[in-house]
């Protein structure tokens, strides 16, 4: 049978999602559970890689398994074996051609920035900080420019091994809520990096380093070396995957602030 999961976790604990030889990662740390739980090695299938430091509260993983459990144990046993900055969220029984990755149509990131004078160590490594006054209406009409399908190479990574940069964004929400201000995006798919590169030109913008007309140039140049710095990963989180209705699978998460209407 084939099972998918939905998990939660703290990326500050690990060096990324993908297994990694003597480095603490989310794969490594939820297949261990598993064949614990099972008495099976169990390898795993994840909706997106997140990298060092970032957050999930809506990871979706598939695997094979040997053995046949309710999905109340799979949430419960799993979770006996994982440590407190990993859970299991919910558990569901998938047809045998699902896979979390490619059966995924949609992937939705939120990155949540403190704009405040002082940082705050109660949130740190879990937002980014802005300590400047942030414009969050002048970050949204950049944002809006990014809607549809266009090449994002101005925001990828040198290091990306997506075989094309073309992408679809469907969503960019900018919103403030109080000192925060939260950025939802919502993708066909993303390129690593992507995310934090477009929140560090949006973040260019709003503190008015820099106009609309540059961050259009940046993005209709398609050249990474003229866009702002990455932007830490403490402040995003993988908060949703979208799959056809015939999965009938949980869609999103909101982060532990959720997301302003």
């Amino acid at each position: 049978m084939r099972v998918a999961l939905g998990l939660q976790y703290n990326g500050e604990a690990f060096c990324g999602w993908q297994t990694q030889p003597q480095m603490p990662n989310v794969q490594d740390t939820l297949e261990s559970a598993l064949q614990q739980f099972t008495r099976y090695p169990i390898a795993t299938v994840c909706a997106g890689r997140t990298d060092t430091g970032v957050h999930a509260t809506h990871q979706v993983v598939d695997f094979l398994s040997p053995v046949d459990r309710p999905l109340a144990s799979w949430v419960r046993g799993v979770n006996t074996f994982l440590p407190s900055t990993v859970s299991v969220r919910w558990a569901r029984v998938v047809p045998e051609d699902f896979s979390a990755r490619f059966s995924a149509t949609e992937r939705t990131y939120e990155y949540w920035l403190l704009n405040d004078p002082v940082r705050d160590p109660l949130t740190e490594g879990k937002v980014g900080w802005v300590f400047r006054p942030c414009d969050e209406v002048k970050m949204q009409q950049a944002a809006d420019l990014l809607l549809g399908e266009h090449d994002f190479s101005s925001f990828r990574a040198s290091e990306c091994q997506a075989k094309s940069p073309v992408r679809i964004m469907h969503e960019i929400t900018v919103r403030r809520r109080g000192r925060f201000i939260a950025i939802r995006l919502r993708a066909n798919a993303f390129l690593h990096h992507m995310v934090r590169n477009i929140v560090g030109s949006l973040v260019y913008v709003g503190t008015g380093r820099e106009n609309l007309d540059w961050f259009e140039k940046v993005f209709r140049a398609c050249d990474r070396r003229l866009a702002a710095p990455t932007f830490a990963a403490g402040g995003l989180y993988l908060v949703g995957v979208r799959y056809p209705e015939a999965f009938n699978l949980p869609q999103y998460s909101p982060c532990q602030w959720d997301f302003p209407a």
